[in-house]
């Protein structure tokens, strides 16, 4: 298979050509060549499979109107629900949202039934998504079962193919396990995965515990329930010399402590949902069950900070935190309605809303080197796994791949455009 991208911008800081507009030749899966635009798409940059035409995007004024190439993007963190909750969704619908919102590598969540606990579900998984233009890495737990009593065979898991271990939405509770735990991926470099949650002071809340929680009349979560967690798992990796992803931070002062941490020279990283970019608390007064997540939607002073973090580099990159539900999962009143948002199509429009475009590529793909995906370059020689998109434009969500539909921002106007991926030999284009 051939592939021809002419006219395009190239977004990677690692490339030689990066922010040239250049004619990308593609063969069975690897770069031949790039060179210099010839313009043979006249004022239009241009896809061409086999020599055949899939794409045509005009050319907007200047050079941030063009169609951009990046390295492909990495989802942290995404609950596919298989096995056991296929009504939610599936692998296959799945990696048709990751496809879809331009991702070409995905980690899975454990929180499945059973739970991606041990080496044999680790394989299921892969086996299931094999030969897909997306690559799917299963997060093997922490404990078995996720059930926070006891460690998992993490060291089996991961010479299965498990890349990085974590209990996902039910986070280690536990100091000691959690202690253990980090101790024990010392011994092959692994790196643990913590959703910064206390349940205990986190227990009975519908949102985040502020003026909009009181005005609304229900029960909050406090910033502390984030906090104290946090402040744990930092005191437990200066302790152990260790490796700690958090996702989904979600409070300024968490922001801040995350960044103290890597001033200090400890080994943690950190990522940010695109719904905590662009929202905050006040996005619940209709009360819509659709903007029920964990961790909660926080205040605009947050929402400020985790934009602050991201720019400074505190935060390194980011978690989609997709986590589909079925239609009466939500359909309920709010107090049993259950957490979690159907966001992976539509997570690059939110974090170019937020972020602008400037360094959508970087943060995109910074999971790459986190959890050793692959130094992957858009070069003559290596190997293709790109994703096309555009900054300009406006797009709306529609028909959405999922299997499930509890997005909020389902046909409201956004920036921007994934137009495809190219990964594994294969090429998927948005239609």
């Amino acid at each position: 298979m051939q592939v021809l991208i002419q006219q395009a911008k190239i977004t990677d800081k690692r490339s030689a050509f990066y922010n040239q507009v250049v004619d990308i030749l593609i063969e069975d899966g690897i770069i031949k060549s790039l060179l210099p635009s010839s313009s043979q798409g006249g004022g239009a940059s241009t896809v061409l499979v086999d020599g055949k035409e899939a794409i045509t995007f005009p050319l907007g004024e200047g050079r941030d109107g063009a169609l951009c190439v990046s390295t492909g993007w990495v989802d942290v963190l995404a609950d596919y629900r298989e096995p056991g909750y296929e009504h939610k969704e599936t692998i296959e619908s799945g990696l048709r949202a990751a496809a879809a919102g331009g991702y070409t590598h995905v980690l899975t969540a454990p929180n499945t039934n059973p739970a991606i606990s041990t080496k044999s579900i680790v394989q299921s998984v892969i086996q299931k998504a094999a030969g897909n233009v997306v690559s799917l890495h299963p997060l093997g737990a922490i404990t078995q079962d996720v059930e926070g009593k006891s460690l998992a065979e993490m060291l089996d898991m991961h010479t299965h193919g498990a890349v990085a271990f974590t209990d996902g939405w039910k986070p280690v509770q536990n100091a000691q396990l959690m202690l253990k735990a980090l101790e024990y991926v010392k011994a092959f470099n692994g790196t643990l995965i913590q959703i910064p949650v206390d349940h205990a002071l986190a227990a009975g809340g519908l949102m985040h515990e502020g003026e909009a929680s009181v005005r609304l009349g229900m029960a909050g979560i406090p910033s502390l329930a984030e906090t104290i967690l946090l402040h744990r798992d930092i005191e437990l990796l200066r302790y152990t010399g260790s490796r700690l992803h958090i996702t989904g931070i979600s409070t300024a002062e968490g922001v801040d402590m995350i960044r103290k941490a890597k001033k200090e020279g400890l080994n943690i990283t950190c990522s940010v949902t695109p719904y905590h970019l662009v929202l905050n608390d006040k996005a619940l007064e209709g009360y819509s069950s659709l903007y029920k997540v964990m961790p909660p939607i926080r205040s605009e002073a947050d929402r400020k900070a985790l934009l602050k973090g991201l720019k400074d580099g505190t935060i390194d990159c980011i978690a989609s935190h997709h986590r589909p539900q079925e239609w009466d999962a939500k359909a309920k009143e709010f107090e049993y309605a259950a957490d979690g948002m159907n966001i992976q199509e539509i997570a690059y429009n939110l974090v170019l809303q937020a972020a602008g475009y400037e360094r959508i590529a970087e943060i995109m793909t910074a999971a790459r080197a986190i959890f050793g995906l692959g130094d992957a370059n858009i070069e003559a020689g290596a190997v293709a796994d790109l994703t096309i998109y555009t900054t300009t434009g406006s797009y709306k969500l529609g028909n959405m791949q999922s299997a499930s539909a509890n997005n909020p921002f389902t046909g409201k106007e956004m920036q921007g455009k994934v137009l495809g991926i190219i990964n594994n030999k294969q090429v998927h284009l948005n239609q």
